[in-house]
């Protein structure tokens, strides 16, 4: 099936050394299918998501939340998420639900 949207997030890694706390971050992202979300270490069904939201934090980025039949799922982007929202929202949860 063909890619429909791409969204960049962030995973931060926290790791003491030498009695100091270390930040890494490594830049990854979200694609979304006809058919499926895949991430580095998960891929949902479609079927199994109900919604995407977004929650603003700081001036530009948040948490991109992925609510499944599993759970919740969140994911920190570096920006607005708005088009890979709407690009789930109008192809394809108006097919499922």
């Amino acid at each position: 099936m063909g890619l429909l949207a791409v969204q960049p997030y962030v995973k931060v890694r926290r790791q003491i050394i030498d009695g100091e706390i270390v930040s890494e971050e490594e830049e990854r992202k979200i694609y979304l299918y006809q058919d499926r979300l895949v991430t580095k270490h998960r891929e949902f069904p479609i079927r199994d998501i109900s919604d995407l939201s977004f929650r603003k934090m700081g001036d530009e980025g948040g948490l991109l939340y992925v609510h499944t039949s599993r759970g919740i799922f969140s994911y920190t982007v570096p920006s607005s998420p708005e088009s890979f929202i709407k690009a789930f929202r109008v192809h394809i949860k108006k097919e499922y639900f």
